[in-house]
This record gives structure tokens, sequence and C-alpha cells, in this order.
């Protein structure tokens, strides 16, 4: 595993977080994520409250009238414990979307010599980002049983699963504008060590709070001068 070419590509990704076109795709996918947690909150709370009756009759209490509303709240509630798991693969997912526009800022200043790529059609883009976004939230919601199970192994298991699926994703991202689905498939397999373990390192931020709202933008540029770095012919 190149772990040389690991570090330095996360610290030349680092070195430009600065850059204004970093910036935007991270405010773009935080804006959106709060919105979707938002709307998530409000349509569950509607269809909920819609479902239960005002009235109920209980035993020993006999009829009562708050059942909607402790329904109501017990969902908001519910909802503001799963997004402390759900807000980092949701912000993931949605900012994947915009990634082309990192991989091409870095491109630009990293890698001049290099012909222009068409990016990936935005339609592509979005059906991969849902169904980036099912996966991660199918594994982070199974995950959240097994660190009750394996409470000593949590922070492993955090880290196997979010740094797998994390490289798996970004890796795919950057390789597929330059050589297409299969290939780039063919190129994360061949390198599947390195693709992993750049992987577990994007799973470090995602233990601080805020910091860890970085870690698309910081993933993306990290995969793509690792993809350039595996791929570039050796002096």
């Amino acid at each position: 595993m190149a772990v040389s070419l690991i570090l330095n590509s996360f610290f030349a990704a680092i070195a430009q977080l600065n850059d204004p076109r970093f910036r935007r795709v991270f405010l773009i996918g935080v804006v959106l994520t709060l919105l979707l947690l938002i709307a998530a909150t409000a349509g569950l709370v509607w269809l909920l409250d819609y479902i239960t009756p005002e009235e109920l009759w209980l035993p020993i209490l006999g009829e009562v009238n708050w059942i909607d509303d402790l329904v109501s709240w017990g969902a908001v509630f519910l909802l503001f414990f799963l997004s402390i798991f759900l807000m980092i693969p949701v912000a993931s997912a949605i900012t994947s979307m915009f990634l082309d526009e990192v991989a091409d800022a870095v491109e630009a200043r990293h890698y001049r010599e290099m012909p222009q790529t068409g990016g990936v059609p935005f339609g592509e883009a979005l059906r991969d980002t849902v169904s980036f976004l099912g996966v991660l939230i199918a594994a982070n919601l199974v995950a959240i049983i097994l660190y009750i199970l394996f409470t000593p192994a949590a922070p492993f298991i955090f880290w196997a699963l979010n740094g797998y699926l994390l490289g798996r994703e970004y890796f795919t991202m950057v390789a597929i504008r330059w050589v297409g689905r299969k290939s780039a498939a063919k190129l994360r397999k061949q390198h599947a060590g390195t693709v992993w373990l750049a992987g577990i390192l994007m799973t470090v931020p995602l233990s601080v709070p805020l910091l860890n709202l970085v870690v698309p933008i910081l993933g993306a540029a990290t995969f793509t001068h690792l993809y350039h770095g595996l791929t570039r012919p050796r002096p």
C-alpha cells in the first residue's frame, strides 16, 4: 500500500481547502443537507399527526387527547437523535453530486498538463448520489446496532465501515471521469488496499464536530491526487 502517496495526497488536499470552489461546494452540501433533514422531520411529524387519532381511550387513564402531541414530539426527538448519526453520510452523499468541481479545482492547480475531462453528467451523478445515500444510511443504521453489541470494537467498526464506503465512492468518482465506470471499478480493485486505507484516513475528521462536514471536500481532493499518483507513469 502506498502510504507515503496517501499522506502526500491528504496534505496537498488540506493545503487547498481555502480554494473558493471548495467553499462553494461545502456551502451547497451543508445547506441542502439541513433542508433535507428539516423536510424529513416535518414530513414525518405531519404523517404521524395525520394517522394518530386526536382522542383515544386508554385503560386506567380513560379518554386522553394528547397522544397525537406525544407522538409528534417523540418523532422530532427521534429524528434529532438519528440526525447525529445521519448528518455526515447525508452531507457526504449530497455533496458528492458537486464533487466534480472539487476535482476540477485540484487538477487545474496541480495537473495542468493533463487534458480536460468532460466530467460526469448531472443525471448520472444524481443517480450515483441516491445509490450512495441509500447505502450510507443503511450501513450506518446497522452500525449503530453493532456499536451497542460490540462496544469496545466500536471505533474500529466505524473506521473500517466508513473507510471502505468513502474510499470506494471517492476513488470511483475521480476515476470514472478519466477511464469510465468499468475501468474505474477495475482500478479500484487493483488498488483495493490503498483505497481502503485512504478511506480510513478520511474517517478521522468524522469524529471532530464541524470539521466532519469538510470530509466530502477533503475526500474528493485527496482521492484526485491519489488517482493521479497511482495511474501516472513513473519516471
